[in-house]
C-alpha cells in the first residue's frame, strides 16, 4: 500500500475517536434544551443536511484546488463547528453551530475517499477501502466508551474533545500528505474527469447509491439518534451505558472490515455487499423488540458485522467504475449524499415512528431499507478489476463515455 493510504488510515482513526465521543451525548445534549425525541433527532438531521447540500460544491473544489486544500479547510470547519457547539446557551444555537459542522465534514470526506480512490491499486480497492473504514470503526470502539465517561463529567466536555481531535487529526495528516495534490495514481496523464451523470447510467453505481441511503439511514442517523434514547428509556439505562452500546455496534464493524475488503478482492464486490445486506436488515429489524440489554448487545454486534461487510465492497465498486486516473469528485460527492440523505430522513421518520408507534416499529423500518438496497444489488453486476490489473469491461465501458459527458 502507498504510504499515503496509511497516513489517512490513521487520520480517520483520530476523526473518528471525537465523532464516538459526541454520539451518546448529542442526543441527551439537545433534550436539556426541553426538546423531545424528534427534536433530538433533527439535530443528528440537520448535520447531514448540510453535508448534503455542500456534496455538490465539495466535489467541485477537489476537482479545482485538489483534495490535500479540501481536506485542511475542511477539517478547520468541522473543529470550529464542534467548539462552538460546546458553547451553545440554546437549541436553536445547537442546531446552527452543529449544521454548519456538515460542511466542514463533507469537505474532509469527499477529499479523503478521493485519494484513497486515486492512491490504491485497482487489484487493492477493497482492502484499502477497508482499512480506511477500519481505522474509522477503530476510533469509533474508542470513541463512545471515552464520550460516555465525559457525560458523567459535563455534557459539553464531549464537544471540545471533539474539537481537539480534529486539529490533532489535521497537524498529523497534512504535513505527510503535503505533495499529493490528487495527481494520477500511476503517473499517466489523467483521463476526463468521471461526471455524475455518466456514472448514474451503471447499475452497480446506482445500487451503490441505494446501499448507500441505506446506510446513513441505519449508521449515521438512526444508530446515533435511536440507540442512545432506546437505551435510556426503553432498557432504563444510563447515558454512560449507551456508549457502550454504540461501541458494540461500532466493534462487529471493526472485526469485519478488513476481511470484507480482501474477500471483495478475491472473490468480487457483490457476495459480501448481499451477506451484509440481509445481516443488517434482520439483526436491525429486531433491535426494537430487545426483550434485555444483554439481547440488545448481542444484536448491535451482528448489525455491526452486516454494516462491515457492506462498506469496503460498496466503496470499492464504486471506486471500480471511475476508474484509476479520473478525477472522481462528482461521483463521490453523489456517493456521499445517497448517506446523507438517508442519514437526514432516517433519524425523522425512525424518530416519528418511535414517538407514535414505539421503537420495534422504528427500527423494523429501517430493517425493510436494507432490503431494499438488497434487491438493487442483487440485479447489479460485478466490477471486481481482472487479474491483470486492469478495469473490467464495464467500468472500461464507462470510461469510455467520460469524454461526452465530462464538464
Amino acid at each position: 500500500m502507498p504510504r499515503e493510504i496509511w497516513v489517512l488510515v490513521v487520520a480517520a482513526f483520530v476523526v473518528a475517536i471525537g465523532f464516538g465521543i459526541v454520539a451518546p451525548a448529542l442526543p441527551a445534549f439537545a433534550r436539556t434544551f426541553d426538546g423531545g425525541v424528534a427534536a433530538a433527532s433533527a439535530v443528528i438531521s440537520l448535520f447531514a443536511a448540510f453535508r448534503l447540500a455542500f456534496a455538490p460544491f465539495s466535489g467541485r473544489l477537489v476537482g479545482r484546488f485538489g483534495e490535500l486544500r479540501v481536506y485542511t479547510v475542511g477539517l478547520v470547519i468541522a473543529a470550529a463547528s464542534v467548539g462552538a457547539t460546546a458553547a451553545a446557551q440554546s437549541y436553536w444555537q445547537l442546531l446552527v453551530f452543529r449544521g454548519v459542522g456538515g460542511i466542514g465534514s463533507t469537505m474532509f470526506t469527499v477529499s479523503a475517499i478521493s485519494l484513497l480512490v486515486r492512491l490504491a491499486p485497482p487489484e487493492a480497492r477493497g482492502r484499502a477501502s477497508g482499512m480506511w473504514a477500519t481505522g474509522f470503526l477503530l476510533g469509533n470502539i474508542a470513541g463512545p466508551l471515552a464520550g460516555g465517561g465525559l457525560i458523567a463529567v459535563s455534557l459539553r466536555a464531549p464537544f471540545l474533545c471533539y474539537a481537539a481531535a480534529l486539529l490533532c487529526a489535521m497537524a498529523v495528516s497534512v504535513p505527510l500528505l503535503r505533495g499529493r495534490l490528487g495527481g494520477p495514481a500511476n503517473g499517466d496523464e489523467a483521463e476526463p474527469a468521471a461526471t455524475f451523470p455518466t456514472a448514474i447510467r451503471h447499475p452497480t453505481y446506482r445500487a451503490a447509491l441505494v446501499a448507500s441511503f441505506a446506510n446513513g439511514w441505519t449508521v449515521f442517523g438512526v444508530r446515533v439518534a435511536l440507540v442512545p434514547l432506546f437505551v435510556v428509556e426503553a432498557l432504563r439505562q444510563s447515558e454512560t451505558w449507551a456508549g457502550f452500546a454504540l461501541a458494540v455496534f461500532a466493534a462487529g464493524n471493526a472485526v469485519t472490515l478488513l476481511m470484507s475488503g480482501r474477500l471483495a478482492d478475491r472473490r468480487g464486490r457483490k457476495p459480501p455487499v448481499l451477506a451484509g445486506l440481509v445481516v443488517s436488515a434482520v439483526a436491525t429489524g429486531l433491535l426494537g423488540v430487545a426483550p434485555s440489554s444483554g439481547v440488545f448487545l448481542a444484536l448491535s454486534l451482528v448489525a455491526g458485522v452486516g454494516s462491515g461487510l457492506v462498506n469496503p465492497p460498496m466503496t470499492a465498486a464504486v471506486a471500480d467504475v471511475i476508474g484509476s486516473r479520473a478525477r472522481g469528485g462528482t461521483v463521490l460527492a453523489g456517493f456521499q449524499m445517497a448517506a446523507d440523505v438517508g442519514a437526514i430522513v432516517g433519524p425523522l421518520a425512525a424518530g416519528a415512528v418511535a414517538q407514535a408507534a414505539g421503537f420495534g416499529f422504528a427500527f423494523a423500518l429501517t430493517g425493510v431499507i436494507s432490503v431494499l438496497a438488497l434487491g438493487f444489488w442483487l440485479w447489479a453486476p460485478e466490477t471486481l478489476p481482472r487479474p491483470h490489473g486492469h478495469d473490467d469491461a464495464t467500468t472500461e465501458t464507462v470510461a469510455g463515455e467520460r469524454a461526452v459527458g465530462a464538464e
